[in-house]
C-alpha cells in the first residue's frame, strides 16, 4: 500500500514522484530493492524476479498486450524479436538503455538465452519476465537457471553477459484438439485466402489467423533464377550492402553510394566506412552470424566521408543481415534510422531517398506525431506535479491557518463560521473563569525598553498557553498583562473548577521562572477565580471573536484585582466547588469588593493529590505544536503590549470587567 512504498521510499532516500518519459538513474532501483529485501528479510534475487513478473503485468495493462502478444508464435520467436521491439521503443525513449536477447540452441537440444546489458545487477528480473510470459502467451511452465556469467569476447565494452537455461514444459497447453473434417475443409478454404509473406526489407505480415489451424504441408516455392535485373534491384533497394567473409564490399544500393562516396568503387572493406552500434559486437563475419537474428545498426565513420558530408550528423543504417550459403557473402538489408523529421534534415536525407515499399517513411511521420504527443504528456506531467506539489503545500498551509483559527475560536465554533453557518449564542449554567495580571506591571514598563517587555510576556504566555492544553481549559485572551482563561466553556465539563484550579496552580509556578526586567527576580502575579453562569457567542464578521458575557466575568476580575501579589484569590462560589475536591484552600475573611460589597474570599493554596510535577504535565504531550505556540504567542505579546504602552491600565480592566473577548 501507499504507507508501505512511503516508507521504503524514505528509507531508499528516492523522490516520490516519477515521471513517464524520464530516464533515471539504475542507483534508484537498486536502493529500492536493497531497502524491500531489509523489509521483507528475502534476497534481492526473489524481490527482483518478483518485479520482472510484475513489470510484465504493468507493460500490458499500460496498452502493450497486443504489441507483446503478436511478436512471436512460441516463446523462442518472442525472446528474439524483442530486440526489434526495444529498436522500435527507442524511438520514441531515445535515451533507453535496453537489454540485448540470444536464443541458442545447442547440439545436446537445449536452449539458451544470452542476455547482454550494461547495466549490471538486473539479470535477476529475466526469470520474472520471461517465466510470466510463457505461462500468459503461450501456456507453459519455463524453469531458468543461471549456467554462467561469461567473458563476451566478441562484444565490446563492458557488458554483462549471462546465460540461463531454459527448460519448457506443458508446451502448447493452450493449443486446440485437431479439427474434424467438416471444420477442416471450412479452416482450409479460410486459410487458402491468407497469405503469408516476408518483404526483403525485414516487414513481416504475420499470421491473420491462428497458426495452429494453418496446414502444416505448406512448403515455399523457389524461382530457379532470380527475375530482377541488377539495376533495378539497387534502385529497388537503395540501402543495401552485400560483403565477402573478409568484410570485402561486392555491392551496394544507389542511396549508400549517395551517402557514403566510397563505396561506388567495390573492393573496399565494411570496417573501414562503418562501425556497430547495436549490437555491440566486433565488426566481423564470426560475429554477424552468432548475432544474426539481432537487428544490426551501423554508422558511417565521419573521417570517411567527403569534406561536405563531415558537418551534418553521421548516417545511421538499421536492418537485418542474411548470409547467403552458395556466395559466401552477407547481405544487409536496411534503411536509414531515423527518428523524426528534424533527423532528416541533420543527416540531408529526404523522404523521396527511402524507397516508396519501405515503412520507414511511414514511421517517421507517425513517430513525429508519436514525439509531439510524448511532449505534450511530458508538460502535461511536469504540470501535474507541479500542482501535487502546490496542492501539498496549500494542504500545510491549511492545516496552518486551521491550527491559528482553532486558537482564535473553539474548534466547533470555527468549523460553522468556515461552513457559511450563523452561529447561535450560548448559555452556560456553570462554569470556573480566571483572570491574572503581573505586579507592579505599569512600574515596570516605565523603565523598561518596549523590547525587554515582549521577551518577557513572550517568556510567561509560552508557559501559560502550554498549561491551558494540560488542563484542558480554554484562553479566553490576553490584554497587556492581563491573562483570562475558563472551563467549561465552550465544552461543559463537570470538572470546570478544578481544571481551572490546577491551571492557576501551575501558573504561579510557571511565573517564578520568568524574570522581572528590572530587578532580576521573579515577576510575581495575582490570579482571581469565580464560578457562575454566562452568555457565550460569536460577535463580529470581519474578525469575529467567541466573547463571554455576564456578571460572573466582572466577578472574576474583580478577584484578581482585589488579590494578593503571588495568591491565588477565589470567590465563595469557587470555594464551594472545590472545597471537597483535595486542595488546601485558607479563608481570607470579608473584604469590601467594588460593586458587590462585602464578599468571603479565598486563597487556594495547593493541590493535595498533585505534586507540582503533575501540575506542569512535565512529559505530557502538547495538543499544539510548540513551534505555533511560540509564534502565536510571539505576535499576541506584541499587540497586547502595544496597547498596554499606548493605554493606562486601568482602562483595560474597565473593558474587561464588561465583555470579555478574544485575542489571537
Amino acid at each position: 500500500g501507499e504507507e508501505t512504498w512511503e516508507e521504503l521510499r524514505l528509507l531508499a532516500e528516492v523522490q516520490d514522484n516519477f515521471m513517464t518519459y524520464e530516464i533515471y538513474d539504475d542507483v534508484i532501483t537498486l536502493r529500492l530493492v536493497q531497502e524491500a529485501c531489509k523489509m521483507l528479510d528475502v534476497t534481492s534475487e526473489v524481490v527482483l524476479k518478483l518485479f520482472g513478473e510484475y513489470f510484465f503485468s504493468f507493460c500490458k495493462m499500460s496498452g502493450y498486450d497486443t504489441m507483446l502478444r503478436t511478436l512471436g508464435g512460441n516463446l523462442v520467436e518472442f525472446i528474439e524479436n524483442l530486440d526489434a521491439l526495444h529498436s522500435y521503443l527507442a524511438l520514441s525513449y531515445q535515451e533507453m538503455n535496453a537489454p540485448s536477447f540470444r536464443v541458442e540452441r545447442t547440439n545436446d537440444g537445449r536452449t539458451l538465452l544470452h542476455y547482454y546489458s550494461d547495466r549490471k545487477g538486473l539479470h535477476h528480473i529475466v526469470p520474472g519476465i520471461i517465466e510470466a510470459v510463457a505461462k500468459d502467451f503461450f501456456g507453459s511452465k519455463v524453469t531458468m537457471t543461471i549456467l554462467e556469467q561469461p567473458e563476451e569476447e566478441e562484444r565490446t565494452g563492458k557488458k554483462e553477459h549471462v546465460i540461463f537455461l531454459m527448460t519448457q514444459t506443458n508446451e502448447g497447453a493452450k493449443t486446440e484438439t485437431l479439427p474434424n473434417d467438416k471444420n477442416w475443409a471450412e479452416q482450409k478454404d479460410i486459410a487458402g485466402k491468407v497469405m503469408l509473406s516476408r518483404s526483403i526489407c525485414h516487414s513481416t505480415i504475420r499470421f491473420i489467423i491462428r497458426p495452429d489451424r494453418v496446414p502444416h504441408s505448406f512448403c515455399p516455392s523457389y524461382p530457379k533464377r532470380l527475375w530482377i535485373e541488377e539495376k533495378a534491384f539497387c534502385n529497388a533497394f537503395p540501402f543495401h550492402i552485400v560483403f565477402d567473409q573478409d568484410l570485402t564490399v561486392k555491392q551496394t544500393g544507389v542511396n549508400i553510394q549517395k551517402f557514403v562516396p566510397g563505396l561506388q568503387r567495390t573492393g573496399n572493406r565494411l570496417d573501414e566506412y562503418f562501425i556497430v552500434v547495436h549490437p555491440e559486437v566486433t565488426l566481423n563475419i564470426h560475429s554477424i552470424k552468432k548475432f544474426i537474428n539481432s537487428q544490426f545498426v551501423l554508422k558511417t565513420k565521419r573521417e570517411m566521408l567527403p569534406q561536405s558530408f563531415q558537418n551534418q550528423s553521421m548516417l545511421k543504417l538499421r536492418g537485418q543481415m542474411v548470409w547467403m550459403e552458395s556466395l559466401c557473402c552477407m547481405v544487409y538489408l536496411c534503411s536509414p534510422k531515423l527518428r523524426s523529421l528534424q533527423e532528416l534534415e541533420e543527416r540531408g536525407l529526404h523522404l523521396a531517398d527511402i524507397a516508396q515499399h519501405d515503412t520507414t517513411r511511414d514511421l517517421i511521420l507517425l513517430n513525429q506525431q508519436r514525439l509531439a504527443e510524448i511532449e505534450l504528456s511530458n508538460q502535461l506531467e511536469r504540470k501535474k506535479e507541479e500542482l501535487r506539489i502546490l496542492s501539498r503545500n496549500l494542504e500545510v498551509e491549511k492545516k496552518k491557518t486551521e491550527t491559528l483559527l482553532y486558537a482564535m475560536l473553539p474548534r466547533h465554533v470555527a468549523n460553522q463560521l468556515k461552513e457559511g453557518k450563523k452561529v447561535e449564542a450560548g448559555e452556560f449554567k456553570v462554569c470556573t473563569i480566571l483572570f491574572s495580571d503581573v505586579v507592579t506591571f505599569t512600574n515596570i514598563c516605565a523603565a523598561c525598553e518596549p523590547i525587554q517587555i515582549v521577551h518577557m510576556l513572550n517568556s510567561m504566555y509560552s508557559k501559560f498557553d502550554r498549561l491551558t492544553n494540560v488542563h484542558d481549559v480554554y484562553k479566553v485572551e490576553t490584554i497587556g498583562d492581563a491573562y483570562m482563561v475558563v472551563g467549561g466553556v465552550p465544552i461543559p465539563k463537570d470538572t470546570h473548577a478544578e481544571r481551572v484550579a490546577n491551571f492557576a496552580l501551575g501558573m504561579r509556578i510557571a511565573a517564578r521562572e520568568v524574570t522581572n526586567p528590572i530587578t532580576g527576580q521573579p515577576i510575581q502575579i495575582r490570579v482571581g477565580l469565580h464560578t457562575g453562569p454566562v452568555l457565550a457567542g460569536v460577535v463580529g464578521e470581519k474578525m469575529p471573536r467567541y466573547c463571554l458575557f455576564g456578571d460572573t466575568v466582572n466577578t472574576a476580575s474583580r478577584m484578581e484585582s482585589h488579590g494578593v501579589p503571588d495568591h491565588i484569590h477565589l470567590s465563595p462560589f469557587t470555594y464551594r466547588a472545590l472545597k471537597d475536591k483535595m486542595f488546601d484552600i485558607r479563608e481570607r475573611g470579608e473584604i469590601q469588593v467594588k460593586g458587590k460589597g462585602l464578599m468571603t474570599t479565598y486563597f487556594l493554596l495547593q493541590n493535595l493529590k498533585l505534586s507540582e510535577k503533575q501540575i506542569m504535565g512535565k512529559g505530557k504531550e502538547e495538543t499544539l505544536p510548540e513551534q505555533f505556540v511560540r509564534r502565536h504567542v510571539d505576535v499576541m505579546s506584541f499587540e497586547g503590549r502595544f496597547f498596554g504602552l499606548m493605554r493606562p491600565k486601568f482602562s483595560f480592566l474597565a473593558i474587561r470587567l464588561n465583555v470579555a473577548h478574544i485575542s489571537s
